[in-house]
Protein backbone atom coordinates (compact mmCIF):
# COMPACT_ATOMS: atom_id res chain seq x y z
CA UNK A 1 0.00 0.00 0.00
CA UNK A 2 1.80 3.38 -1.25
CA UNK A 3 1.46 6.22 1.10
CA UNK A 4 -1.34 7.89 -0.83
CA UNK A 5 -4.12 4.64 -0.65
CA UNK A 6 -2.76 4.86 3.48
CA UNK A 7 -4.02 7.99 4.09
CA UNK A 8 -7.15 7.81 2.33
CA UNK A 9 -7.26 4.59 4.56
CA UNK A 10 -6.89 6.51 7.82
CA UNK A 11 -9.62 8.97 6.88
CA UNK A 12 -11.93 6.27 5.74
CA UNK A 13 -11.22 4.53 9.64
CA UNK A 14 -11.88 8.00 11.35
CA UNK A 15 -15.56 8.31 9.20
CA UNK A 16 -16.28 5.40 9.54
CA UNK A 17 -15.57 4.87 13.68
CA UNK A 18 -17.34 8.99 13.92
CA UNK A 19 -20.15 7.54 12.47
CA UNK A 20 -20.66 4.42 14.43
CA UNK A 21 -19.89 6.41 17.12
CA UNK A 22 -22.61 9.00 16.78
CA UNK A 23 -25.01 6.97 15.09
CA UNK A 24 -25.09 4.31 18.62
CA UNK A 25 -25.72 7.29 20.51
CA UNK A 26 -28.39 9.09 18.55
CA UNK A 27 -30.23 5.87 19.40
CA UNK A 28 -29.48 5.01 22.58
CA UNK A 29 -29.40 8.58 24.07
CA UNK A 30 -31.36 10.41 22.25
CA UNK A 31 -34.28 7.32 20.86
CA UNK A 32 -34.04 9.25 17.22
CA UNK A 33 -33.44 6.52 14.32
CA UNK A 34 -33.09 8.48 11.40
CA UNK A 35 -30.35 10.56 12.70
CA UNK A 36 -28.90 7.08 13.98
CA UNK A 37 -29.55 4.77 11.11
CA UNK A 38 -28.96 7.42 8.84
CA UNK A 39 -25.03 7.25 10.59
CA UNK A 40 -24.50 3.99 10.54
CA UNK A 41 -25.44 4.08 6.40
CA UNK A 42 -22.48 6.49 6.59
CA UNK A 43 -20.39 4.07 8.41
CA UNK A 44 -21.14 1.26 6.41
CA UNK A 45 -19.99 3.60 3.15
CA UNK A 46 -17.06 4.23 4.76
CA UNK A 47 -15.58 0.83 6.07
CA UNK A 48 -16.55 -0.48 2.59
CA UNK A 49 -14.39 2.01 1.35
CA UNK A 50 -11.81 1.07 3.49
CA UNK A 51 -11.96 -2.24 2.25
CA UNK A 52 -11.14 -1.17 -0.85
CA UNK A 53 -8.36 1.35 -0.24
CA UNK A 54 -6.86 -1.25 2.20
CA UNK A 55 -7.00 -4.65 -0.19
CA UNK A 56 -8.67 -3.37 -3.44
CA UNK A 57 -11.99 -5.07 -2.82
CA UNK A 58 -14.30 -4.37 -5.93
CA UNK A 59 -17.32 -5.40 -4.04
CA UNK A 60 -16.88 -2.85 -1.43
CA UNK A 61 -16.56 0.33 -3.59
CA UNK A 62 -19.68 -0.74 -5.22
CA UNK A 63 -21.33 -0.88 -1.91
CA UNK A 64 -19.61 2.63 -0.95
CA UNK A 65 -20.48 4.54 -3.69
CA UNK A 66 -24.46 3.45 -3.79
CA UNK A 67 -24.82 4.18 -0.18
CA UNK A 68 -22.59 7.43 -1.25
CA UNK A 69 -25.83 8.44 -3.89
CA UNK A 70 -27.88 7.55 -0.98
CA UNK A 71 -26.58 9.74 1.65
CA UNK A 72 -25.95 12.45 -0.71
CA UNK A 73 -29.81 12.51 -2.61
CA UNK A 74 -31.88 11.30 0.25
CA UNK A 75 -29.98 10.89 3.51
CA UNK A 76 -28.14 14.08 4.37
CA UNK A 77 -30.84 16.25 2.80
CA UNK A 78 -34.06 14.61 3.06
CA UNK A 79 -33.33 12.03 6.14
CA UNK A 80 -31.19 13.91 8.24
CA UNK A 81 -33.69 17.11 8.01
CA UNK A 82 -36.35 15.03 9.46
CA UNK A 83 -33.81 14.07 12.04
CA UNK A 84 -32.89 17.28 13.12
CA UNK A 85 -37.02 18.49 13.20
CA UNK A 86 -36.85 16.33 16.38
CA UNK A 87 -35.13 18.76 18.34
CA UNK A 88 -35.86 21.89 15.93
CA UNK A 89 -39.41 21.78 15.54
CA UNK A 90 -40.54 18.82 18.15
CA UNK A 91 -41.41 16.39 15.10
CA UNK A 92 -42.05 12.85 16.51
CA UNK A 93 -41.88 10.43 13.83
CA UNK A 94 -43.75 7.27 14.34
CA UNK A 95 -42.00 4.05 13.70
CA UNK A 96 -43.65 3.30 10.45
CA UNK A 97 -42.56 6.98 9.44
CA UNK A 98 -38.96 5.69 9.82
CA UNK A 99 -38.96 2.61 8.46
CA UNK A 100 -40.86 4.28 4.87
CA UNK A 101 -38.93 6.84 4.81
CA UNK A 102 -35.62 4.26 4.31
CA UNK A 103 -37.66 1.97 2.48
CA UNK A 104 -38.64 4.47 -0.45
CA UNK A 105 -35.64 6.37 -0.32
CA UNK A 106 -33.59 3.05 -1.28
CA UNK A 107 -35.84 2.38 -4.06
CA UNK A 108 -35.13 5.72 -5.03
CA UNK A 109 -31.67 5.43 -4.83
CA UNK A 110 -31.66 2.46 -7.28
CA UNK A 111 -33.25 4.91 -9.97
CA UNK A 112 -31.30 7.50 -9.53
CA UNK A 113 -28.22 5.76 -10.79
CA UNK A 114 -29.67 4.94 -14.04
CA UNK A 115 -27.66 5.94 -16.52
CA UNK A 116 -30.68 8.60 -17.86
CA UNK A 117 -30.26 10.41 -14.77
CA UNK A 118 -26.33 10.73 -15.03
CA UNK A 119 -26.20 14.14 -16.93
CA UNK A 120 -28.10 15.89 -14.41
CA UNK A 121 -27.14 13.67 -10.95
CA UNK A 122 -24.48 16.74 -10.47
CA UNK A 123 -26.79 19.35 -10.50
CA UNK A 124 -29.28 17.27 -8.19
CA UNK A 125 -26.68 16.44 -5.93
CA UNK A 126 -25.82 20.32 -5.61
CA UNK A 127 -29.19 21.01 -5.28
CA UNK A 128 -29.92 18.45 -2.55
CA UNK A 129 -26.91 19.91 -0.39
CA UNK A 130 -27.85 23.64 -0.54
CA UNK A 131 -31.22 22.45 1.07
CA UNK A 132 -29.05 21.19 3.65
CA UNK A 133 -27.03 23.61 3.88
CA UNK A 134 -30.36 25.89 4.35
CA UNK A 135 -31.34 24.07 7.15
CA UNK A 136 -28.29 23.94 8.82
CA UNK A 137 -27.98 28.04 8.97
CA UNK A 138 -31.49 27.82 10.48
CA UNK A 139 -30.60 24.80 13.12
CA UNK A 140 -27.37 27.83 13.80
CA UNK A 141 -29.79 30.56 14.29
CA UNK A 142 -32.18 28.44 16.97
CA UNK A 143 -28.22 27.62 18.86
CA UNK A 144 -27.43 31.04 19.00
CA UNK A 145 -31.23 31.94 19.92
CA UNK A 146 -30.60 30.07 23.12
CA UNK A 147 -27.01 31.49 23.97
CA UNK A 148 -25.41 28.13 21.92
CA UNK A 149 -22.47 30.27 20.55
CA UNK A 150 -19.92 27.80 20.11
CA UNK A 151 -22.37 24.87 18.67
CA UNK A 152 -23.79 27.46 16.32
CA UNK A 153 -19.93 28.56 14.82
CA UNK A 154 -19.33 24.86 14.65
CA UNK A 155 -22.66 23.93 12.81
CA UNK A 156 -21.70 27.01 10.21
CA UNK A 157 -18.17 25.83 9.85
CA UNK A 158 -19.44 22.53 9.37
CA UNK A 159 -21.66 23.21 7.36
CA UNK A 160 -19.53 25.32 4.98
CA UNK A 161 -16.89 22.18 4.52
CA UNK A 162 -19.52 20.52 3.70
CA UNK A 163 -20.84 22.60 0.91
CA UNK A 164 -17.29 23.31 -0.69
CA UNK A 165 -16.70 19.33 -0.60
CA UNK A 166 -20.63 19.47 -2.50
CA UNK A 167 -19.65 22.28 -5.19
CA UNK A 168 -16.05 20.49 -5.82
CA UNK A 169 -17.22 17.04 -6.01
CA UNK A 170 -18.20 16.70 -9.50
CA UNK A 171 -17.00 20.09 -11.10
CA UNK A 172 -13.77 21.16 -10.10
CA UNK A 173 -10.46 18.97 -9.90
CA UNK A 174 -7.67 20.30 -7.03
CA UNK A 175 -4.75 20.69 -8.72
CA UNK A 176 -2.21 17.45 -8.40
CA UNK A 177 -5.23 15.37 -7.39
CA UNK A 178 -3.97 12.41 -8.82
CA UNK A 179 -0.85 12.71 -6.95
CA UNK A 180 -1.26 14.81 -3.31
CA UNK A 181 -1.10 12.07 -0.60
CA UNK A 182 -3.07 14.30 1.97
CA UNK A 183 -4.61 17.75 -0.18
CA UNK A 184 -6.88 15.51 -2.77
CA UNK A 185 -10.17 15.52 -2.75
CA UNK A 186 -11.45 12.33 -0.91
CA UNK A 187 -9.01 12.89 1.63
CA UNK A 188 -10.61 16.21 2.42
CA UNK A 189 -14.27 15.11 2.25
CA UNK A 190 -13.99 12.06 4.26
CA UNK A 191 -12.92 14.73 7.32
CA UNK A 192 -14.99 16.94 6.44
CA UNK A 193 -18.28 14.89 6.94
CA UNK A 194 -16.82 12.86 10.30
CA UNK A 195 -16.19 16.91 11.49
CA UNK A 196 -19.87 17.74 10.01
CA UNK A 197 -21.81 14.79 11.57
CA UNK A 198 -19.81 14.81 15.09
CA UNK A 199 -20.69 18.70 15.08
CA UNK A 200 -24.43 18.08 14.65
CA UNK A 201 -24.71 15.14 17.18
CA UNK A 202 -23.22 18.28 19.63
CA UNK A 203 -25.37 20.73 18.56
CA UNK A 204 -28.35 18.41 18.63
CA UNK A 205 -27.56 17.56 22.21
CA UNK A 206 -27.22 21.02 22.87
CA UNK A 207 -30.02 22.51 21.55
CA UNK A 208 -32.02 19.44 23.28
CA UNK A 209 -30.65 20.46 26.68
CA UNK A 210 -31.28 24.62 25.82
CA UNK A 211 -34.52 23.69 25.34
CA UNK A 212 -35.19 21.81 28.31
CA UNK A 213 -33.76 24.34 30.82
CA UNK A 214 -36.10 27.01 28.98
CA UNK A 215 -39.59 25.22 29.37
CA UNK A 216 -41.88 26.17 31.67
CA UNK A 217 -41.78 24.08 34.85
CA UNK A 218 -45.35 22.88 35.22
Amino acid sequence: MDARSLILSLSCLVLALTMLVYGILFIRRHKNYLLGVEWLIVAVSATNMLLFQAVGYPLGYEISMFLDAFSRGFGIPIITILGLMVVTRGFRPSALVDVLVFAISIPATFLLRLDVFAGVLPYFYVLMALLFAGYLIHFARLLLGYGERTQAASVLLAMSGMLAIALIYDFYEIPGEATNVVLNFFNLALLTWAYLFASLYYAYGALARAKARAAPVS
